[in-house]
């Protein structure tokens, strides 16, 4: 393989590591603010035995989404130098207003960990509160710069110069809201779902029910709420793709030939060759009003761009299948949930937890398949239109051993957590009810 696909593959798998990372610490504090302040309300102790938990986990989470970010944000300098030279001053300020929203969160944490009887009860609660607002502030504005790579503004392009900056028409870009709304909701929902599902999984144990109750309760609410908002979000998502980046919707749905009243493929096998779709199942027309709010509306095919500005079709429409499935079987899992809040006799059958348990990591391998979708989509561009990816890649040789470097580093990171995570299960489960 070449220095460009080794650069790709890094960017890729240390992406798909820290964004699970930074989901889950981003989320997390909002449960553990709910428990607390349940405990506040109620003094049940299983509320505060709760909390305690999950904080162990928040700061857990908050120390690798911190040592995960660091890297990734020397490899964008280490692999994309190009890229760096020109977009930096242009999309600095999101990442250093992120930087910022770090600094209040971790100050926070310190506060939120070392307050307890030391601050009066309702400060120390608020202080988890910025955890969880600063922690999502702080996705938002990463998103937001993603965002600029898809819908680049706030510069003038001419010659190959980059010009007349504006950082804020920058930050603020046509594709920052949407990806922002629709990453926001995604991490509510994998980690709510996944979250949800181990205390299910301790509950079927029989471990300190009471507790796993309770937090399988505050989890699954934030997902179910989440999950139901999801197809709101991936709604205004596809319309604003449809109108930035066709060929990206193009590629989504695997639409090879311009049509008007186009249909929507669910399933199928892609043939990029014949440029055809096999096995599929076609809804007449949808598409068209899915993307434009109009029955027969004209949506462009692959056969209307160049060769060489084609994304990886199969990949793209296959993620764009899996992370669509997953969604709507999360939507359906949250109104389940809500129907047993009404039938609780739901909530003594084994089958119950069993399913919820079954769908633990689908929410983050859809939130991963989300991710290969945006990015992959926008290939062969690192700035849609402006810039090239394989012009932005260091000329250095041995980028495979940064590579390899950095799989082992991950690999260790993130067994590392698995391992603490169920020190703290352990732990919470010797507790008695």
């Amino acid at each position: 393989m070449e220095n460009l696909d080794y650069a790709r593959l890094q960017m890729a798998f240390t992406l798909g590591f820290h964004i699970i990372f930074a989901c889950i610490g981003m989320v997390m504090p909002f449960f553990m603010v709910v428990s607390h302040h349940k405990w506040l309300k109620t003094r049940n102790p299983v509320y505060l035995k709760l909390t305690k938990a999950w904080l162990k986990g928040v700061a857990i989470f908050f120390v690798t989404g911190a040592v995960s970010g660091t890297a990734l944000s020397f490899e964008l300098g280490m692999l994309w130098p190009e890229f760096m030279k020109h977009a930096g001053p242009i999309i600095g300020m999101p990442f250093s207003l992120e930087g910022a929203a770090f600094f209040v969160e971790a100050i926070a944490l310190g506060f939120y960990l070392y307050g307890w009887n030391k601050l009066p009860e309702k400060f120390h609660w608020f202080t988890g509160v910025i955890i969880g607002v600063s922690g999502v502030l702080s996705g938002i504005l990463v998103v937001a710069a993603n965002g600029w790579m898809n819908a680049p503004s706030g510069f003038d392009y001419v010659n190959g110069q980059f010009t007349n900056v504006d950082p804020i028409q920058a930050l603020l870009n046509p594709a920052w809201f949407s990806q922002a709304l629709h990453m926001t909701l995604a991490a509510f929902v994998a980690t709510s779902f996944g979250v949800a599902g181990i205390h299910a999984f301790q509950i079927l144990r029989g471990k300190a029910v009471a507790v796993h109750k309770s937090a399988f309760k505050i989890a699954i609410s934030f997902g179910a709420i989440a999950a139901l908002l999801q197809p709101i979000s991936g709604d205004i998502s596809a319309k604003d793709v449809a109108e930035r980046q066709p060929v990206k919707l193009a590629a989504m749905e695997a639409h090879f030939e311009t049509e008007k009243g186009a249909p929507l493929f669910i399933g199928g096998i892609v043939d990029e060759e014949k440029k055809e779709v096999n096995y599929k199942i076609e809804i007449p027309k949808a598409l068209s009003f899915l993307a434009f709010g109009d029955f027969d509306a004209e949506v462009k095919g692959l056969n209307e761009f160049p060769e060489e500005e084609i994304p990886p079709v199969a990949i793209v429409h296959y993620a764009f299948q899996v992370m669509v499935g997953i969604g709507t079987l999360l939507a359906l899992a949250g109104i389940l949930f809500f129907i047993s809040l009404k039938k609780r006799s739901w909530m003594d059958s084994k089958k119950y937890w069993w399913f919820f348990m079954l769908l633990a990591p689908l929410g983050f391998l859809a939130l991963e398949a989300g991710w290969v979708v945006t990015e992959v989509g926008r290939q062969p561009w690192i700035i849609y239109q402006i810039m090239r990816t394989s012009d932005a890649v260091t000329p250095m040789p041995g980028i495979k051993f940064s590579f390899f470097m950095y799989v082992g580093v991950y690999i260790l990171l993130a067994l590392t957590v698995t391992w603490l995570m169920q020190r703290q299960i352990k732990a919470l489960n010797t507790q008695k009810d």
